[in-house]
This record gives C-alpha cells, structure tokens and sequence, in this order.
C-alpha cells in the first residue's frame, strides 16, 4: 500500500517537471528561437569562451550578398558577481564581429573582430536599467543603437572603408519622458554637426519647439576595429 503512494506520488512529480519542461519551451520568443538558429550557425566564426547575443543581416558592401554582423559575449565566470542589491550579474563585456558574404562560397570573410569594446548588457544602471544594445543593417550601413527608455538614446553609423568599418555618423536624443529636450547629430563625412534645442523644455504642457544651430568639426577618422569601449567616446 506504502509502495503503491510512494510510485504515485513520484508520478505526480514526474508529470509536474515535464509541465515544467513543455511550459519553459512554449515560452522562448522568436528571438530566443532565431538566437539558437543563429549560434548553431556561426559557432565556427565565435570565438572560445564566448557567446552569441545577437545577430543581424544585410547587405554592407552591395554586392548583393548577405552579411552578417554578430554581437557576442565573454563567458568568463569570474565576472559573474553580485551587485549592490545581492543580485547575480553578469558582468561579461560584449564585441562585435563583422562577416563578409563570399559568391560561390559558404564561408564568410571576417572584416572586423572587436571583441572587447561594449560594457555588459548587466552593468549597474544606476536608479533606471542600463542602456540596451541592438544593431541594424540599414542601406549598406551599420547601425549600433543604445536605447535608454525615458532617458532617451545615442548611436552609431558605420560603412565599409579601407578593409575596415568607419564612423560616419552619431546621433544622441536627450529625454525627459516622452519629451526631447535635445537632439545632436554629427556627420563625420560632410564635418557638420547639428544641434537642436528643444526652447519649451521647462514647459512640458507645450508643444516641442526647437531651435537649430548648425556647426562644423573637425575629428579625425574612427574605426570599429580600433574602438577600445564605446562608453569612453563623446561627442558633446
């Protein structure tokens, strides 16, 4: 009698962890999906100790064929800490690894391997999250986006040059809520930069209003490559 409500409660638990399991996979979203999609694919092209975060395609050179620009991340277990709120972090940073499409070959053609160059997606954001990392390939340009919720968001535009991917342009939106208060842009190619301020800023109840100045600079070329840490490049 024991024996036989000990087998059934075993089976109960049993049936419960495979709820479990079918639950956990009937959760991953389309991203987490394409993300294992996309690791099985490139694991060749990831280097040992790290993983893929993110992946991105399109065409960056207009040869018709597709690239592919992968975000990974360091897997080394000492960065792996608790923060100020006895949370477990991983406090891993993230590169970047540019693949050329190749005709007639199924191998890519790696362009750029900055390994070491954006801060974790963990690091401590203070009272608000931290920034959000995503990329884009738009018209032949790379795009790195950081999106800061309310705060707003800054990027970066790269193309191919010189076996190599220059910056060409920036853009930062400084945000208060759902309002700009300002909004810089910087053309590296053309050496213009331009300024908006948003003159109703400390009226949040009207409508925004800007005022352009427009200025010229003068900034020596950058590359992905050479690109150290994003978190030490400004602009303003």
């Amino acid at each position: 009698m024991m024996k036989n409500k000990m087998s059934g409660i075993m089976m109960v638990i049993m049936l419960g962890l495979l709820a479990q399991t079918t639950t956990a996979k009937e959760v991953l979203s389309a991203e987490q999906i394409q993300l294992q999609k996309d690791t099985a694919r490139f694991q060749s092209y990831i280097p040992k100790y790290y993983s893929l975060f993110s992946a991105v395609h399109g065409d960056l050179n207009k040869d018709g064929l597709k690239d592919t620009v992968l975000i990974v991340k360091a897997a080394d277990p000492k960065k792996v800490v608790r923060n100020r709120f006895d949370e477990v972090v991983d406090r891993n940073r993230r590169g970047i690894i540019v693949l050329l499409g190749q005709k007639n070959k199924i191998a890519y053609q790696t362009l750029v391997k900055n390994l070491n160059c954006f801060s974790s997606d963990q690091e401590d954001g203070g009272v608000y999250f931290a920034p959000e990392l995503s990329s884009e390939i738009k018209n032949g340009i790379l795009e790195l986006h950081y999106g800061h919720g309310r705060y707003g968001y800054w990027g970066y535009k790269f193309r191919i040059e010189h076996n190599d991917m220059r910056l060409i342009g920036y853009d930062h939106s400084s945000n208060y809520g759902p309002m700009v208060e300002s909004f810089t842009s910087l053309n590296f190619i053309t050496g213009k930069k331009l300024y908006k301020d948003n003159i109703n800023k400390m009226n949040p109840e009207q409508p925004e209003r800007f005022k352009e100045t427009w200025s010229n600079i003068q900034i020596a070329p950058m590359y992905l490559s050479k690109i150290k840490d994003f978190d030490e490049i400004s602009f303003e």
